[in-house]
């Protein structure tokens, strides 16, 4: 049987596979996706000088919803960090989408941050 610990190795070693190719810099900084059971949270990172620049999730003050782990509340978190993001100048960003599959929350993410305004 397959536990949750087991899964979440797995994931963590597909999210290194696909860090050796992503980077984030000043100019485009990376656009990082860490989904729990309950919440979703995104971050724009600055990988040159180690500073995250910008942050949304669900625990936010901002954030608007009553549900926290579903696709709607991932689709305003995706308003949420475009918005900061452009913001503080920052148009181009690489998504990264920490191992998880493009489907569901994180692509909801996805698809709302650029509908927002990020080009990615």
């Amino acid at each position: 049987m397959i536990t949750k610990a087991d899964k979440n190795v797995v994931r963590k070693k597909r999210h290194m596979r696909v860090r050796k190719n992503l980077f984030g810099t000043e100019e485009r900084p990376r656009l990082n996706v860490f989904r729990s059971n309950k919440h979703i949270y995104a971050q724009l990172i600055d990988d040159v000088n180690g500073v995250t620049l910008a942050s949304a999730s669900t625990v936010d003050n901002d954030f608007k919803g009553e549900a926290t782990g579903n696709v709607e509340a991932s689709k305003s978190v995706g308003e949420l960090i475009a918005k900061r993001a452009l913001d503080k100048g920052h148009k181009n960003v690489v998504f990264d989408r920490g191992g998880y599959l493009y489907h569901g929350r994180v692509q909801a993410l996805a698809d709302a941050a650029r509908e927002a305004g990020l080009e990615f």
